[in-house]
């Protein structure tokens, strides 16, 4: 029997994304990062957008989503995506804009641009992959660090008296009336998937819909910045990061959500 036999579309249970480029993902093995782009890509391609969407990457692991994205994408410099975004945005009205960023990037040097482009209600996409560490520059603390995690510039872990408390960078914009729809999600089950792919179409509806900014983050783990096995990683996050930076709909139809 032929394989081709075999695969029939009523049989398919899961299709690579054509734009996703053919290189195989250089993240470190269990990292949510592919599964984030998997999820993006997937979405576009199903909107039938990609000639008219452009990503925006600054620095960090982020910077590698121009490998993997087969679409336009854009770089700007460390912090700046949010800003580049809103030129891109201004000039181009018709085009679909997305932020690709990580917490070191948005939360930290990114912050000034982060809240502003929110507090505009720039009609973007930010998309906001938490992970509690600077993965890619050694594993340094983030302002998202949680509490007492260690990190390699707090080996003992964070102490809030010195270093502050970890930015709930979400809720924050979420309070302003720029954003539209605010939410947190992650990728390290097949139900998370599922809800995040969902997330990530409300979304590109908001910007199609000429809503204001929607920002959409994603808990995710760092493996290698933690010091732990993928398996020991999600379990970690899922004990620790969860509870601190707690999933679902924050902010839902410039409403934001009472629990």
């Amino acid at each position: 029997m032929d394989f081709k036999d075999i695969i029939k579309p009523e049989n398919l249970v899961y299709r690579r994304s054509s734009l996703l480029t053919d290189k195989p993902f250089s993240y470190c093995p269990g990292c949510g990062h592919g599964t984030i782009h998997r999820l993006i890509m997937e979405v576009v391609e199903e909107l039938g957008i990609q000639e008219i969407t452009v990503g925006i990457a600054p620095v960090g692991c982020s910077v590698l989503a121009y490998e993997f994205m087969n679409m336009d994408m854009q770089q700007a410099a460390h912090g700046r995506a949010p800003a580049l975004a809103t030129a891109l945005k201004r000039l181009m009205p018709d085009k679909y804009i997305f932020t690709y960023q990580g917490d070191g990037d948005l939360a930290a040097i990114g912050t000034a641009e982060t809240i502003h482009a929110c507090n505009r209600g720039e009609n973007i996409i930010i998309f906001f992959v938490n992970n509690g560490i600077y993965g890619m520059t050694g594993g340094q603390m983030a302002p998202t660090t949680l509490p007492g995690m260690p990190a390699s510039t707090c080996p003992f872990g964070r102490d809030v008296n010195i270093m502050g408390n970890p930015l709930k960078i979400t809720e924050l914009v979420a309070q302003l009336p720029g954003v539209h729809f605010a939410t947190r999600q992650s990728v390290h089950t097949p139900r998370n998937v599922r809800r995040a792919k969902k997330a990530i179409q409300m979304a590109f509806e908001v910007q199609k819909n000429k809503k204001g900014t929607s920002f959409v983050e994603f808990v995710s783990n760092c493996n290698s910045g933690w010091k732990l096995s993928p398996v020991a990683a999600n379990e970690w996050m899922e004990q620790h990061m969860f509870p601190f930076y707690p999933l679902g709909d924050i902010k839902v139809d410039g409403n934001l959500v009472t629990k």
